[in-house]
């Protein structure tokens, strides 16, 4: 899970939109109904795969120069940005439940003054993972 940025290419389209095609990642194609739109629209697309890469481990190409990338004419390139960690906290938020083992007399202790261990235990991970 990592911030990450590529090269996009724009094409815009007779209706003032765009489409726009990331030419390193296979299948990272998205459009847009106006400039706002599309970089919007292309941060969740190049999230959605890059997520989908990590999920799979398949390893994720490094992004293409600018310069290097062919382009038809009224098509530019823009670079996108993402954080796929920001991309998971969103989209895969639900709860799972998980098993663990503590001493008998450190439960008791927390269950006499309600210690909510579901909560403890996401504030420690969080800050053992320093993902707030």
């Amino acid at each position: 899970m990592a911030k990450y940025a590529y090269p996009a290419i724009f094409t815009p389209e007779a209706d003032g939109g765009y489409s726009i095609d990331f030419p390193d990642l296979e299948g990272c194609h998205t459009c847009g109904d106006d400039m706002a739109d599309s970089l919007m629209m292309a941060e969740d697309a190049l999230a959605l795969v890059l997520y989908g890469y990590e999920t799979d481990g398949r390893k994720i190409p490094s992004p293409s120069a600018p310069g290097k990338l062919s382009l038809s004419e009224g098509e530019f390139v823009n670079y996108i940005a993402c954080d796929t960690l920001a991309y998971r906290k969103m989209y895969n938020n639900k709860a799972i439940k998980k098993t663990l083992t503590i001493p008998e007399w450190l439960n008791e202790e927390a269950a006499a003054i309600g210690v909510n261990f579901s909560q403890v235990l996401q504030e420690a991970l969080i800050q053992k993972l320093h993902a707030n």
